[in-house]
């Protein structure tokens, strides 16, 4: 059995939005909700090389023929195809009624970063399942996004055996009476970023699905895709 993280107290919010346009958020298209956000923080790299003094025969062919100190730090070089890095079977049990291709959301620099979302309703129950991979410069630079990210999303828990580190929270939140609650498991692995997002209503009863069961499902859903980054693509 998984060992899972114990998820404190969740953290509650109260919103005022009538129903039918909590609804009709939740039901928007994929791309319309999330590609601005993206947009924004997915540009590609603006580094430029500094300019350099002319080198001799001699040092042109050391500095081209020894190994790069980028190269050997970068496990990691491409992130893989974020639909298929969830199997069948997880998007079948965590999404139902979802289409299990999945939708990408536009990136402007793939090999950085790359997004998959599925979202279905089915009956009255809703879910939304969204996975990215993040391609950093170095295991260092990976690891102090993944620092920042845990302390803006406090109060989750260590998820052991997953990545070299990882950490899952899990919050409800309430809009006009309509519970929804989102389960977030963040994972390093080298320098590379996986970022999972979960969440489920109940429209019918306007109760959420347990911490339990959103808990398990993001880490379920995290297991996937780390593992394809793993089998996958490496530098």
């Amino acid at each position: 059995m998984d060992s899972l993280p114990t998820v404190p107290h969740e953290k509650c919010a109260v919103h005022s939005l009538p129903l039918p346009l909590a609804l009709t958020a939740r039901l928007l298209p994929v791309a319309v909700l999330a590609c601005t956000g993206w947009a924004m923080s997915s540009g590609p790299s603006t580094t430029t090389p500094a300019a350099t003094a002319p080198k001799s025969p001699q040092k042109t062919q050391e500095a081209t023929s020894g190994p790069s100190a980028t190269a050997v730090a970068r496990k990691y070089t491409v992130a893989p195809a974020p639909c298929t890095g969830v199997t069948e079977k997880t998007v079948k049990a965590l999404v139902p009624g979802a289409k299990t291709a999945g939708q990408e959301i536009p990136s402007t620099d793939k090999s950085v970063r790359r997004t998959c979302s599925w979202n279905a309703l089915k009956g009255f129950d809703y879910h939304w399942l969204d996975v990215s991979y993040e391609i950093k410069d170095s295991a260092e630079a990976a690891q102090k996004s993944y620092t920042g990210r845990v302390a803006d999303k406090s109060g989750g828990g260590v998820v052991p055996g997953l990545g070299d580190s990882a950490y899952s929270v899990v919050n409800l939140t309430t809009t006009d009476k309509q519970q929804t609650r989102e389960g977030v498991v963040i994972v390093r692995a080298s320098n590379a970023l996986v970022v999972v997002t979960y969440n489920g209503s109940d429209f019918e009863t306007k109760k959420a699905p347990s911490t339990d069961e959103i808990n398990k499902g993001a880490i379920k859903a995290a297991k996937d895709v780390v593992a394809t980054l793993e089998n996958g693509q490496k530098g």
